[in-house]
């Protein structure tokens, strides 16, 4: 995988440190897409129910060749479905993948009561092996905590809004004494960071582009990312991020955007 590091969660399976992320990819683009992404070496795919476009990871996943044990799949929980409505959810889901398991299964976002028969309901799933690890996305540290406490199971990721102008430094530090691994969505801030003046002084210096820079970041801090991209060259790009290493100087530059406006 071009030399993608993994990272080894708190229930012993080891994440590849970048994917591809699916969110907003047309259902008759992902199958090429992912395709696409798997050719070139990616072995990490972040799709959900609520993109409607599992179906297209499924084909694209089969028409690359690669095999499914090779490939490291998430989905997430849409919010019809929380509670005992979890299982045959996953069920679907698995179907429209065409896989017996996925590797990561996450409640997408907080329901709108308890959420801890939803997690009870994705702990059952772990122990059948119809998912290899659990995890949520876009909760708070109270709403992991009430889980925890009333089930005694830690998620394995958080996955949350994150970059470096919004770094969640006080999330990181309680999922690191929790040992919940952080992962990043909107890893490049929809774009924008790869246009600032700092980060384009840092890739000048690095010889690199921006987008490689802050994804650079990103794992220089212990977490993972999955940037999106139609294209063949950026697909390539998003993955070449391990050739080089960002500075103290080059942090603490980057740093500075958290502070800005």
């Amino acid at each position: 995988m071009t030399g993608i590091p993994d990272l080894t969660l708190n229930d012993g399976t080891a994440i590849p440190q970048v994917g591809l992320g699916v969110y907003q990819v047309p259902p008759h683009d992902t199958a090429a897409l992912v395709r696409s992404a798997l050719e070139i070496g990616y072995r990490h795919i972040d799709t959900a129910q609520g993109y409607g476009n599992e179906e297209g990871v499924g084909q694209g996943l089969r028409a690359s060749g690669v095999p499914r044990e090779d490939v490291w799949i998430t989905t997430k929980l849409d919010d019809p479905f929380h509670g005992d409505a979890a299982p045959a959810s996953l069920d679907d889901s698995l179907a429209r993948l065409g896989t017996d398991y996925v590797d990561l299964f996450l409640v997408h976002r907080p329901g709108d009561g308890d959420d801890v028969d939803t997690w009870r309901a994705l702990e059952s799933l772990r122990t059948d092996g119809r998912v290899r690890s659990i995890g949520l996305s876009n909760f708070t540290r109270d709403g992991i905590e009430h889980l925890v406490a009333a089930t005694g199971v830690v998620p394995s990721v958080h996955q949350i809004r994150l970059n470096p102008r919004t770094p969640q430094s006080v999330m990181r530090r309680y999922h690191r004494r929790r040992g919940i691994v952080t992962e990043s969505w909107a890893p490049l801030r929809e774009g924008k960071l790869a246009r600032d003046p700092i980060v384009r002084r840092v890739a000048a210096r690095h010889g690199r582009t921006p987008a490689q820079v802050v994804l650079r970041w990103h794992l220089q801090h212990g977490l993972i990312v999955f940037p999106k991209s139609s294209s063949t060259d950026r697909l390539r790009e998003n993955l070449d991020v391990t050739g080089f290493e960002l500075s103290r100087a080059d942090l603490a530059a980057l740093a500075l955007l958290r502070r800005r406006p």
